[in-house]
């Protein structure tokens, strides 16, 4: 039976060949394979597994068409006699170098590549990336911009509704990292709690962050645009919802950004100084709060991962245990230590909403009472 199989092996490869490129003739190969990226790291990249994968081609079709035209040509209905022979230092000698040329032929490019990626020297500006559960902070070495880059609040809402009532299901920010185009950029990238990893395809890298350690990457963006990417480190109950979105800008509209960042900053600072309504304070506390305390402590305060904060004794206790936590956050637990995180405003804000709502009480917390916990 199985010499039946084999007499007519060929022919069954060679139609089940054009079986398959008759159905997929029409199919988008280029969505089946490694996308070639937009930066110089990328094409590399995409060069290097076109290189591979045309010798890994080349070599399946020699073995393969040597061993299946063995078989058919030397089988025993056609009288075929089995060699006699024991060993052949030749073949042996054939047969151990020809691998080890092609791997050498794969190392060289393989190994330049690995060495493009890692030269992250001479960079035209650097951000520093700390992945937080469940989300990113930017911080702009340079230019003193620093700030969080969380899953948006309509995604968020689509989870337990309808995901395609929403562009970009679980692929986008309310905050995006702003990149200028055709300037190389250095990445910093750390964790202050678990491990993450930052992961653009379009750029063509993944780097993990670890808390502790500083790893580098470095970009060089060709083309103006928005390039998604998420998390790709199993790091938790919202592993799913820490998408990166990165803006490619040009030089003049990317200095415009900056010092857009720069005046929201001062802006900020000096809101600070002033002294906020309850209502204000609320209102602004409710979008803090939903974007980086809710995935933890729930939506409406009723707890998770995190405690609950309806009528939990923080929220209901003396205000400076409060704005500790909050500051400071709970050592070998999710929650994070926000004083790097939010400013004066924010904090204020968010304290004011937990100790006022779902049925909580108290008076609301000006950015002063941050400043002296500060």
């Amino acid at each position: 039976m199985l010499l039946r199989v084999l007499r007519y092996l060929p022919a069954l490869l060679v139609g089940g060949l054009v079986l398959l490129v008759a159905q997929t003739a029409g199919a988008d190969w280029g969505a089946l394979n490694l996308p070639e990226g937009v930066t110089p790291i990328s094409k590399k990249v995409y060069d290097l597994h076109m290189l591979i994968l045309w010798i890994c081609v080349v070599i399946a079709v020699i073995v393969f068409g040597a061993m299946f035209y063995s078989m058919y040509a030397h089988r025993k209905s056609r009288g075929a006699q089995p060699a006699q022979f024991h060993e052949s230092t030749k073949v042996e000698v054939i047969w151990t170098i020809i691998p080890f040329l092609i791997l050498v032929g794969m190392a060289i490019p393989a190994t330049s590549t690995l060495v493009f990626m890692s030269d992250t020297e001479n960079a035209d500006l650097t951000i520093k990336i700390t992945g937080h559960q469940w989300k990113w902070q930017y911080d702009y070495i340079d230019d003193g911009i620093s700030f969080i880059s969380s899953l948006t609040e309509e995604s968020r809402n689509a989870i337990k509704g309808d995901p395609a009532s929403v562009d970009n299901y679980l692929l986008d920010v309310d905050k995006p990292l702003v990149l200028p185009t055709n300037k190389k950029v250095r990445f910093l990238v750390t964790a202050s709690d678990v491990i993450h990893s930052w992961w653009v395809p379009m750029l063509g890298q993944k780097q993990d962050a670890i808390p502790g350690f500083i790893n580098e990457m470095w970009t060089r963006i060709n083309e103006e645009g928005t390039y998604r990417g998420q998390c790709a480190e199993l790091c938790g109950k919202d592993h799913g919802f820490m998408p990166v979105v990165v803006v490619a800008k040009n030089e003049a509209d990317y200095q415009a950004w900056v010092n857009e960042q720069k005046g929201e900053a001062a802006a900020a600072a000096a809101a600070a100084e002033e002294t906020w309504t309850q209502d204000e304070l609320m209102a602004k506390g409710a979008k803090v709060y939903n974007t980086q305390c809710a995935a933890c402590h729930g939506a409406n305060g009723e707890g998770g991962i995190g405690k609950p904060i309806v009528g939990s004794a923080i929220a209901t206790g003396p205000l400076a245990g409060h704005l500790d936590i909050i500051m400071k956050g709970k050592q070998g637990t999710a929650m994070a230590a926000y004083a790097a995180i939010l400013n004066d405003v924010d904090i204020a804000a968010v304290t004011t909403y937990q100790r006022n709502s779902w049925g909580n009480a108290a008076s609301p917390v000006q950015p002063a009472d941050v400043k002296t916990a500060r």
